[in-house]
């Protein structure tokens, strides 16, 4: 017979993958921090596919709702952590952008 996990269970890992992401982070760990996020990809779909909270008890609701909530918590911190750098890859992109942009106007030197 094949295991299937309950929402609680995927909820459960998908937090405690969003903690090490908050550590990878932390650590500038991207490669980690990348294959971190994939793994929680995989979740998301699970989840996607059970979104019936009518067989839910109340306990676990709220336990649901807690999980959800340090999960978001945990993506703040990723946040933090990442949105300078990206910050900084996109002004390196559109400067070089520019760059190709004007060299394709006025031609290569």
């Amino acid at each position: 017979m094949l295991f299937m996990p309950t929402q609680i269970t995927l909820y459960e890992e998908m937090s405690a993958l969003s903690a090490q992401m908050a550590e990878a982070a932390r650590a500038t760990d991207w490669d980690k921090l990348v294959s971190l996020e994939r793994a929680v990809a995989v979740l998301r779909e699970a989840l996607r596919k059970d979104e019936d909270n009518s067989n839910l008890s109340e306990s676990e609701r709220e336990m649901k709702t807690r999980l959800i909530q340090r999960i978001l918590e945990d993506d703040a911190e990723v946040r933090r952590h990442t949105e300078p750098k990206m910050e900084q890859v996109r002004q390196f992109l559109g400067s070089a952008a520019r760059k190709n942009r004007v060299e394709r106007a006025y031609g290569a030197s």
